[in-house]
Parts: C-alpha cells; structure tokens; sequence
C-alpha cells in the first residue's frame, strides 16, 4: 500500500513564479499544498512555456534556494513552501504556448520592468541590492586580502613553515617556491615537506618549480601557509643515549 503523504494546515499557499526563459516574475498565484509536483507544474506550462515533461523547478526564499521540488509523486505541501516565497522553473522552453510573449529587451527596458526577478530583489533589498550586506562583504573581502598580502610578503624562498590545508594533517615544511602556476589563476606557495606527505616532486602540469622526491612536494595557496621558527621533524629529539 502506498503511503499517505499528510499535509497540515492551510492548504493553499501563495507564491511568486519566475522562468529561465525571460526572467519575469507572477507574483501571488494561489496553489494547493495537496497538488502533486507532477500537476503542479502542468499549472505552470501556460505561464512559463515551459514543458511540464521537462522543466525543473526550485524553491526559493529571497534569493536563498530552500528546495528542489524534484519528484514528481510528492505533493507539493510536502516541501517546506510558505507563503511569499518564489519557485523558478527551470527549461529549454522549446515548447511555448502562443500567450507567452518572446520578446528581447535591451538592458534599460529590462531594468524598467516590474516583474523581473531583478525588481524583486531589489524590492526586497535582497543579494547585491542589500547596500548593507554588501558593505559587510566588501569588508571582509578586503580584510582577506590584506591578510593574504601580509602573508605573501612573509613567505621568501626558503623560510620554513607550517601548512594547514582542509583535509589534510599539519605538515611542516620549507617553502621552496612562490609565484604563479601555468594554466592557474593566482599566487601559489611551492613547499618541500619534511616527510612524504605531498603530492608532487615540486612540478606541476609537467612543469618544474623546485626540487624534491616523490611525495614530498605541494603547491598551496598563501592563506594556508603560516610562516614561522618551525624546526624540522626530529630536531628536537633528546642527542644523550
């Protein structure tokens, strides 16, 4: 027997739709919570142009993604939609029904439209129309690259260091290399371990930086180097017998 899905409390709720197609956006339609996603999305052929047999649809509130409403067979109320929130409907939108306007806009007539997902959030101050989040970021993004900077002018050929990198045990090292890598974006620190806890022999892509056996050599990125009087493993083992 197939199990029942329950759903609690108002059954109806109010949402806004946008598409990939045109990035407008139909503010409050009223759905069924007890609608399968299946006839949901049949609701939404005629609004979209979409294809109910091909089109994705998200969830979102604000501009923060809740949900993929992914499966067919469940019902709609059983995703966590409130009213206010918006679900995107995703599609190749081959097949469009004549009420649905194909039209380009320039970006001035696009910035002048009410119903566009670009109104929305900023309506709702929402992404980069939140000046004050923004700010936030601008901030940190700033600090972050001042750290890095720092770290960067600390980092000379051959200064010893500590390497903490996600996923991997701290491993010290000599810093044996510092400049850009072929094909890759950025700065990169070359160092040689004190054991064979690398990935490389000091090249990349075919490339030689530096010099090292297997294993005993990594390129990482300035913000997991810490650069200091870091002797190396077993030095400070006890001489007496």
């Amino acid at each position: 027997m197939a199990a029942v899905q329950v759903i609690s409390g108002n059954d109806v709720v109010k949402i806004n739709v946008s598409n990939s197609h045109n990035d407008a956006i139909s503010f409050e339609r009223r759905y069924s919570k007890s609608l399968k996603i299946s006839e949901f999305k049949a609701k939404l052929e005629p609004i979209t142009g979409g294809s109910a047999a091909t089109m994705k649809l998200e969830l979102f509130s604000g501009d923060r993604l809740v949900a993929r409403l992914d499966e067919d067979d469940h019902l709609l109320g059983r995703y966590p939609i409130e009213d206010g929130m918006r679900v995107h409907v995703t599609d190749n939108f081959a097949f469009v029904q004549e009420n649905v306007a194909k039209f380009e806009l320039s970006q001035d007539e696009y910035d002048k439209k009410q119903d566009s997902v670009r109104n929305y959030l900023r309506r709702n101050k929402l992404g980069k129309y939140n000046e004050e989040e923004m700010a936030k970021l601008e901030e940190e993004r700033k600090q972050q690259e001042a750290e890095e900077a720092a770290k960067l002018e600390l980092a000379t050929v051959g200064a010893r260091c500590k390497v903490t990198t996600k996923g991997q045990p701290t491993r010290l090292g000599t810093i044996m290399y510092k400049g850009e890598l072929e094909g890759k974006p950025g700065m990169f620190l070359g160092v040689k371990f004190d054991e064979p806890l690398g990935v490389n022999d000091g090249s990349s892509n075919g490339k030689r930086y530096f010099e090292c056996g297997p294993k005993y050599g990594s390129f990482v990125k300035v913000n997991a180097v810490e650069v200091g009087d870091f002797p190396p493993e077993g030095d400070d083992l006890d001489d007496e017998l």
